[in-house]
């Protein structure tokens, strides 16, 4: 199981019902007051709502259990090294290691997990974490027949394996479509949390389109259905009993269920089920940007109605956007007509784009929208997107001491043209700007000196954006001008 916080393979709920009385008014007529009722009616009965009957979870469970399967893996552990390797004969802790504690022995190690058969041949998915590193998979079915794996290949950015086992006529699950589930639908995971087969639990979906530290290109689903270690690889389905994710990680402080979980939704194991067992391995776009989130304070100061979109914070020199003309200040707005609304939509939208074909950005720049057309590069595995001359004077309203950057630092820095931040104070220091920085450009616009930079800030009013490199980023900072 991997960890973050311990974010590792795994996901149900408490059943909440309820029901609400409605309630309708008895509203008198108008001329009532004219002829009073020799006696008082009764008042009107309230009728119950009707009552919401919850999905039949066991009907789902009896028509998939049996394409659910246990995972287990098996690795050669490397012995520990011997304590008493290198020390003299004559230390006296050379004997007690040698009568007393002496070299491990080499225990073989497993892991244990869980994953669901998509084709009658023997094609199974599950968590690419479930398999790493196993020198023999050995896959059990419900009806208790073993059978040895094959790895045919795994992704690891996205969390995926195929697992080959020489059978045929098994059952198969249906898969559903993951872009029309809804946060509080009903879902079903079946996994072996623990080593107990089969178990079943449901909950809700509590998001969709979650990013995570470690999942770059998978746009999680979030669920609060109970799940352990052991769950990784398992199926979570609908009501309709369609797959639509993978149960791969959890989010934990005791290494058990807490009741946040995250799948991989089916479309994209899909997508890479296809690719490993065609070539062997995935391909995915690339752009070369840097990006960040969009924050009211940013959104202010590009001059958006609202945050949204993807902030170009640097973009990689020859690269595919560069190429296009995109610039650190842009804000994506949408890709082939996808909309984007927060930064870390648009690293998945980017990966499923072929490399080599274009992508059509619409592009916000200078207070207006354009379309820019980017040929896709290939994102390679040692690549990792991110979502991340005078003498010193100050700038009272940013609260900044700066100067322009000597050739030397210039050249240290790749070329970078700027102003090295000597000291920070005020709104600048609150913003997180600190000693060191070097500020690139002010609400776009490139700043070479101290006088550009004083006098964007002197025009400007409510709030400034300023690219600031540091170290080997490049990150937008919003400073409020006083």
């Amino acid at each position: 199981m991997k960890a973050n916080l311990v974010l590792g393979g795994l996901l149900s709920a408490a059943l909440i019902t309820g029901g609400y009385w409605a309630g309708v008014a008895n509203v008198p007529h108008p001329d009532a007051h004219a002829a009073a009722p020799a006696a008082q009616s009764a008042p009107a009965v309230q009728a119950p709502a009707p009552m919401q009957t919850l999905p039949d979870f066991s009907t789902i469970v009896e028509g998939n259990k049996a394409a659910v399967v246990n995972i287990t893996s098996s690795m050669k552990a490397q012995a520990a090294a011997d304590p008493s390797e290198g020390l003299d004969e004559d230390n006296p802790l050379y004997d007690f290691f040698r009568r007393f504690q002496g070299p491990t022995p080499n225990v073989p190690r497993q892991g244990l997990g869980s994953g669901f058969i998509v084709q009658p041949d023997g094609v199974i998915l599950t968590n690419a974490h479930v398999v790493e590193g196993a020198d023999e998979v050995r896959v059990r079915l419900s009806d208790r027949r073993e059978y040895k794996g094959k790895v045919l290949g795994a992704d690891h950015q996205s969390d995926i394996a195929v697992v080959k086992i020489e059978a045929n006529g098994l059952p198969v699950v249906k898969f559903g479509d993951p872009a029309k589930v809804r946060v509080g639908e009903w879902v079903l995971a079946i996994g072996s949390p623990f080593g107990f087969e089969n178990t079943a639990t449901v909950g809700i979906v509590s998001a969709t389109s979650r990013s995570l530290p470690d999942g770059t290109y998978v746009p999680f689903i979030q669920t609060d259905a109970a799940v352990n270690p052991g769950n990784s690889g398992g199926p979570l389905f609908n009501v309709r009993g369609e797959v639509i994710g993978i149960t791969s990680q959890i989010y934990s402080r005791s290494g058990g269920f807490q009741g946040i979980a995250f799948a991989i939704p089916i479309n994209v194991a899909a997508q890479v089920e296809e690719q490993l067992v065609k070539n062997g391995k995935v391909e995915r776009g690339r752009i070369g940007v840097a990006i960040q989130e969009v924050t009211q304070s940013l959104a202010e100061s590009f001059g958006l109605d609202r945050p949204q979109g993807a902030l170009v914070s640097s973009v990689e020199q020859g690269g595919p956007a560069e190429k296009a003309g995109i610039k650190p200040g842009d804000v994506l707005l949408s890709i082939d007509g996808k909309k984007i609304d927060r930064s870390a939509e648009l690293p998945p939208l980017v990966a499923n784009v072929k490399p080599g074909s274009k992508a059509s950005f619409e592009v916000w720049r200078d207070g207006g929208k354009r379309n820019v057309a980017v040929t896709v590069g290939e994102l390679k595995q040692d690549q990792v997107a991110r979502a991340g001359g005078g003498d010193e004077q100050a700038s009272g309203k940013l609260g900044l001491a700066v100067r322009a950057l000597t050739a030397e630092e210039s050249k240290e820095l790749d070329g970078t043209k700027g102003l090295l931040v000597e000291q920070a104070s005020g709104p600048a220091a609150r913003a997180g700007i600190r000693r060191g920085d070097v500020v690139i450009a002010i609400n776009g616009k490139p700043v070479k000196s101290v006088a550009e930079l004083s006098s964007a800030a002197a025009k400007g009013k409510g709030t400034a954006a300023l690219l600031v490199k540091r170290g080997e980023a490049s990150i937008f900072v919003p400073i409020e001008i006083g």
